[in-house]
């Protein structure tokens, strides 16, 4: 594409060189580009992308794209931008001609909920027979395709690259995952949501690498609302007031406890052999019953936000019906395994607001036992790994704590912190390092009537440790146990 073009719109200085030619493509990773690339210089958490330059150059860069003046040594074409990551956006919708302009995009923000309630959307879209595409913490779908990605939500460039592809695919709906990194990291700069949904807000994601106080937090999941047609919200959520600041789209709510256009009038939980969710009643918008396969509480409110999205697109009731008898989410809430004796859940929660709602759900099914298996992050705050322990201690009746992803940190470091919280409690607890043997010793441990849940891996099938990704299936692991093996 001409880069006059791929410029249109823009504010940029030239402090080098002519925009008159042709961009083959864009990149923000010096080691990927080829001959007649453009060359976008952001800064990450990590490393600084003007730092890189030298390479991208020597790999056959034409034009490079900065946020501060350098010296640079070659035949190049250097741009000066404010900001490198909002023109990184801006320059991918112009070069793949604004495919977000000819898709409805539904987004979805909130501290926790986002995954299931994307996935909930989709399952209806697509018994809708409503050609869908959706991009999240699970990866991009679309059609038979799964792509991983390495964020909930992906770098501007991908998330429209993919657009764009599913365009061409004869896809009309998008959902996507708008997290609050996204949008501090203008991630989605430049893109109009036909409706925002906010499953909940508390106060996590504080801290280094992510949010610098709550105020900075609530900023960013303001802006999805501030860039849609239509908005969603939990009224039971806290910091409503502020979450919705400034927006002037119509607001449409929904709720278990307060007055709203779609209300639970009654729910009950489920646990009955291979079924493990609930039933809920709602009046307002739609007066009808659901069964769910998703266990707690807060799954109807997902479910809520789910019902709504498809009210408001038009789809029947009895399709909403259908498409949530049988929902499953990979890694959310997924019932795993379903022995005789006992039942095994997988669940994502890392947060403390997600562990307090997991492990106080499941306790309200009133297991015999509650068995958590579970390991802290590393390189992640001291408090939190203290919160991890002293939230699922309280609720769980055995914590066997074993590894997640350690990154540079020792096993025992990180179990030395959660065990301060589990001690707070009075917790009973086992460790077993090794994660597969951890599972293992539950299961046969397990009796008549325990649940036992799988935390923090979900979805993942990896386990990062000391920079390599070794390959951990939970799955496979109880497919492995429930043949016998």
């Amino acid at each position: 594409m001409k880069l006059e073009k791929i410029l249109e719109g823009i504010k940029y200085t030239v402090i080098e060189g002519s925009i008159e030619g042709n961009v083959k493509d864009i990149k923000y990773d010096s080691r990927k580009v080829e001959e007649n690339d453009m060359y976008v210089a952001i800064t990450g958490f990590n490393a600084d992308g003007h730092d890189y330059i030298p390479e991208a150059i020597s790999l056959g860069a034409k034009v490079i794209v900065v946020a501060k003046v350098m010296k640079i040594y070659g035949d190049v074409t250097i741009i000066k931008v404010n900001d490198t990551r909002e023109f990184l956006a801006q320059a991918a919708l112009n070069y793949f001609s604004h495919p977000e302009k000819k898709l409805t995009l539904i987004g979805v923000t909130g501290t926790a909920g986002k995954t299931t309630t994307t996935h909930l959307i989709k399952n209806i879209l697509d018994n809708a027979s409503i050609k869908t595409g959706l991009i999240g913490s699970i990866g991009i779908k679309y059609l038979d395709k799964i792509v991983t990605t390495k964020n909930t939500t992906p770098e501007s460039y991908e998330v429209i690259k993919y657009l764009k592809e599913m365009l061409n695919l004869g896809i009309t709906h998008v959902i996507i995952e708008a997290s609050s990194q996204a949008y501090k990291l203008n991630r989605l700069f430049g893109l109009t949501f036909q409706i925002g949904v906010l499953t909940n807000i508390t106060s996590d994601h504080i801290g280094v690498n992510e949010h610098k106080d709550h105020q900075e937090y609530v900023r960013c999941k303001n802006k999805l609302f501030l860039n849609s047609k239509e908005v969603i919200v939990n009224n039971d959520s806290l910091y409503l007031k502020e979450v919705l600041e400034g927006v002037t789209a119509p607001i449409s709510s929904y709720s278990i406890k307060s007055e709203s256009h779609l209300k639970v009038k009654e729910f009950e939980l489920l646990n009955d052999n291979d079924v493990f969710g609930s039933r809920f009643v709602t009046e307002g918008l739609v007066n009808l019953e659901f069964k769910m396969n998703l266990p707690g509480k807060f799954n109807i409110y997902n479910a809520l936000g789910a019902i709504m999205v498809a009210l408001k697109l038009g789809i029947e009731p009895d399709i909403i019906k259908l498409s949530l008898l049988n929902v499953k989410v990979r890694g959310r809430m997924e019932l795993a395994l379903v022995m005789p004796t006992y039942k095994v859940l997988i669940d994502y929660a890392h947060t403390e607001d997600g562990l307090k709602n997991l492990v106080a759900t499941l306790s309200e099914y009133h297991p015999k036992r509650l068995i958590a298996v579970f390991g802290g992050g590393g390189n992640r705050p001291k408090e939190r790994r203290i919160s991890l322990g002293e939230v699922i201690g309280t609720y769980s009746d055995i914590c066997i704590i074993t590894m997640d992803n350690p990154r540079f940190e020792e096993i025992s470091a990180i179990n030395e912190d959660i065990k301060l919280g589990l001690n707070k409690v009075n917790a009973k607890y086992i460790e077993i390092d090794d994660r597969e043997k951890a599972i293992r010793y539950a299961c046969n441990y397990a009796k008549e009537g325990d649940l036992i849940v799988l935390i923090g891996k979900g979805h993942e099938d990896y386990q990062d440790i000391k920079g390599v990704k070794y390959s951990f299936k939970e799955l496979e692991i109880l497919n492995k146990i429930k043949m016998g093996n």
